[in-house]
């Protein structure tokens, strides 16, 4: 009967220790998850904000201030255009002759 009961109570220590451990990996593993819950809401929230800055920044009236100010870049006139025609009596181009 001895044999039986030391048996038992080594097969109720493992049990035991087997049971505390899979309670700390089960509350370990909460926190990972809560962690990373927390770090998603937060790059959501980053994500949010970086699109409404890229709507802001997109507007044309920011857009045409950026390209006058920073790139001084001006509205095409007729007086700084230049119209390229094109003439038939032009001279044939030197790919054409190497067929």
């Amino acid at each position: 009967m001895t044999r039986l009961n030391v048996i038992l109570l080594v097969v109720l220590v493992i049990s035991s220790v087997y049971l505390v451990r899979v309670s700390y990996d089960s509350r370990r593993l909460f926190a990972q998850l809560d962690r990373a819950q927390g770090e998603a809401r937060q790059l959501e929230i980053e994500h949010e904000r970086l699109v409404a800055e890229k709507q802001s920044q997109a507007t044309p009236l920011r857009v045409e201030k950026v390209a006058r100010d920073r790139l001084a870049m001006r509205s095409a006139t007729p007086a700084v255009t230049q119209y390229v025609t094109y003439s038939a009596s032009a001279p044939a181009s030197s790919s054409e002759g190497a067929r």
